[in-house]
């Protein structure tokens, strides 16, 4: 799913690869599993006392699809595979913006991917935080998440670069914000204080004030503890800004979700609209915010995309429609 994401966003940015080779291109990519989903023929042998084949295990301890992409495209900048649960995704494109605006690359493949296998999947079961009906993200009767899985990738670049190509930015990564809770293993902080350090950062790293803000791509995994947080943080700093949560359509895609929703924020700032919250229909009493229940236009040049991790961990990207709002 990496590489299939990656070959779309090459050839999306208009990139002959002869071309990229000539630039020191990075690779950064977010995932939380790794290659887990083929182990499981490897543990039923070895449960049932078989001597199995090793070639399993090997490969989910190589499972590197930063690696995979660099050696695929055959790139020769900085490798690096994020892993930080949720947040994966958006911290990789966060650490991308970093490789480029500090000099170490010109040009990075930067996103996330990750599949479903059994280990998540009964993981995410026994924590009972999962919906067997469709999720309901803000919803008064919101009653856990759906897994997902995915990937998607953006090729981000130097200004330098994109002006001697003579290229339109889709967007323009303004700022990324990155802080934890320290509160609990897998629940986030009631007060979401590693959320709003994040947001803030984030938005002061891009010179936004909220009212240039047209809307947030929230978490929204449809968990009790996870949307009360969003909700209370958007109520309090992004008061009268459109948001919403697109896990409604695609599940929670774990370390791929990220960037995912950022893919997705970046075309909604194109279309100048957000569809509808998924899942979404009754507003929770307890918050004086909800998210949109249907296409909504937005005006702004700029959107803020958030993730919450598990290990307390949060990530915000804000993207522009010009290089400075």
């Amino acid at each position: 799913m990496a590489l299939a994401a990656a070959a779309e966003a090459i050839h999306d940015a208009g990139w002959d690869l002869c071309r990229m080779r000539d630039l020191r291109v990075g690779v950064c990519i977010g995932t939380s599993s790794g290659s887990a989903l083929n182990n499981d023929e490897f543990y039923m042998e070895f449960r049932a006392g078989r001597n199995p084949l090793m070639a399993p295990m090997e490969r989910f301890l190589r499972s590197n699809p930063s690696a995979f992409l660099a050696r695929m495209f055959r790139l020769s900048g900085p490798c690096q595979t994020v892993v930080t649960a949720c947040a994966s995704g958006t911290d990789a494109i966060g650490m991308a913006a970093s490789w480029i605006r500090n000099g170490i690359c010109e040009v990075v493949l930067a996103g996330g991917a990750e599949e479903l296998c059994r280990f998540t999947y009964n993981g995410f079961i026994s924590l009972m935080i999962t919906d067997t009906n469709p999720c309901k993200p803000f919803d008064a009767r919101r009653n856990g998440l759906n897994l997902g899985e995915g990937a998607a990738v953006m090729v981000m670049e130097s200004e330098e670069v994109r002006k001697s190509r003579g290229k339109e930015a889709r967007a323009y990564l303004l700022g990324y914000g990155s802080a934890n809770d320290a509160h609990h293993l897998t629940a986030p902080s009631p007060e979401g204080k590693g959320l709003r350090r994040a947001l803030n950062e984030a938005m002061t790293q891009a010179g936004l004030s909220a009212r240039e803000v047209a809307f947030v791509n929230a978490h929204g995994t449809g968990t009790h503890d996870n949307d009360q947080v969003e909700l209370c943080v958007i109520a309090d700093l992004l008061p009268r800004v459109p948001f919403l949560s697109t896990k409604g359509y695609t599940g929670h895609a774990l370390g791929a979700a990220g960037a995912i929703e950022a893919v997705f924020t970046v075309a909604c700032l194109e279309e100048e609209r957000i569809p509808a919250s998924g899942g979404f229909t009754e507003p929770d009493p307890a918050f004086a915010v909800s998210p949109v229940d249907r296409v909504t236009g937005v005006r702004g040049t700029a959107a803020l995309s958030q993730s919450l991790a598990f290990g307390g961990h949060n990530g915000v990207l804000a993207f522009g429609k010009s290089p400075r709002c």
